[in-house]
């Protein structure tokens, strides 16, 4: 990945404006995942765990946050609301979760990266999400990225960069998709396939006048 740190923020600042508040939220819980801070719970859920890394974070502040700590704060009110096992749209709906993507906006916004009134990504956000994503395209393995540049490739592809960079994690949390495979159906061919000479090369169906029960039969071999 080529170092863009001259122009971008965070990688959940750049999930805000890439994604909206669900994205940044995925990029908080990733990141508490790879520091082993949350789990995948029950099917689709993610619970928070019970070890240092949780208990590093920092307690919320009663006031206003500090710009330096506001994405540490943000993880803090994620890991605070899967004690109780819930999905990320969940999350993204608790109270103090949204206070703390409130606080992120406002430091986008004061960067001129959201306009007002209403904080939608400027052009000037556009253009770094587009340079971001040229210089930083979905990577083709994890290995030998830093926590920093999964997280990035995370906020700038989503589902893609999930996909490669924590797909067992990502698929049981319920923060991709299962991918279901649809069956082939046989060909079906026309009586007109019947030959001439009394062998049959025509495709085995089921009902019709003959009928077949459950199964597939031939209705007119030799």
């Amino acid at each position: 990945m080529t170092d863009t740190a001259r122009v971008r923020g965070t990688p959940h600042e750049i999930a805000l404006l890439a994604g909206g508040p669900r994205a940044a939220v995925t990029v908080a819980v990733v990141a508490l995942h790879l520091r082993g801070a949350v789990e995948a719970g029950a099917p689709g859920t993610v619970r928070a765990v019970d070890n240092e890394a949780g208990r590093a974070l920092p307690p919320l502040p009663e006031d206003g946050v500090p710009a330096e700590s506001r994405v540490l704060h943000l993880e803090s009110a994620v890991h605070r609301r899967l004690h109780e096992p819930c999905d990320v749209p969940e999350v993204a709906r608790d109270p103090d979760v949204r206070w703390m993507l409130a606080e992120l906006r406002v430091g986008l916004a004061d960067d001129g990266m959201l306009g007002l009134p209403l904080l939608r990504p400027t052009r000037a956000a556009r253009r770094r999400l587009h340079v971001l994503r040229t210089a930083c395209p979905v990577p083709a393995s994890r290995a030998g990225l830093s926590d920093e540049a999964k997280l990035l490739a995370v906020a700038l592809h989503g589902e893609a960069a999930l996909r490669v960079l924590v797909p067992r994690f990502a698929l049981r949390a319920g923060l991709v998709e299962r991918v279901r495979l649809r069956r082939r159906r046989p060909l079906r061919l026309s009586s007109r396939h019947h030959g001439n000479g009394g062998g049959y090369t025509g495709h085995l169906y089921c009902g019709g006048g003959g009928g077949c029960g459950g199964g597939c039969g031939g209705g007119g071999g030799p």
